[in-house]
């Protein structure tokens, strides 16, 4: 039996780098959606974008083919070109010799992902998409109430 398809959008957003910084989710399945949200501070704008996806596959309640859009760069190619891989292979030492950065958030989400089936789509930021558009606002949001803790 094949798994529940989920469309997620994931976002995050920094005031400052480091600073505070919040996260923004769209989950959508058969017709239904939810929006999360959350912030930290002080953290940077990767660590939000990763937090994003975290938090966004740790709501799923069963296992799900989850289309992740985001339009974070290091995300996508950490998983669309095989980084990870290498930095597993390498303890997590980068091709520069250098120690990866938030790996321990990295590793939270290689555990949020074992039981799904990920599928990662690059999305234009601050463009035409609706919903990469809504999770900004939601990080962007999240940050500012950060800024106000």
């Amino acid at each position: 039996m094949s798994k529940p398809e989920i469309i997620v959008y994931t976002d995050g957003a920094c005031s400052g780098n480091p600073g505070p910084g919040g996260w923004g989710v769209y989950l959508e399945f058969n017709g239904k959606s939810k929006t999360l949200s959350g912030s930290e501070n002080p953290t940077t704008n990767n660590r939000m974008e990763m937090r994003a996806v975290i938090e966004a596959l740790r709501a799923l309640k069963k296992p799900c083919k989850a289309i992740i859009h985001s339009d974070s760069a290091l995300i996508i190619n950490t998983f669309t070109k095989g980084w990870i891989k290498g930095w597993l292979q390498k303890n997590w030492i980068k091709s520069d010799k250098k120690p990866v950065e938030n790996r321990d958030l990295w590793e939270e989400m290689l555990v949020v992902m074992q039981q799904h089936e990920v599928v990662w789509v690059k999305v234009k930021g601050h463009s035409t998409d609706e919903k990469n558009n809504l999770v900004d606002r939601l990080a962007v949001e999240a940050s500012k109430q950060a800024q106000k803790v």
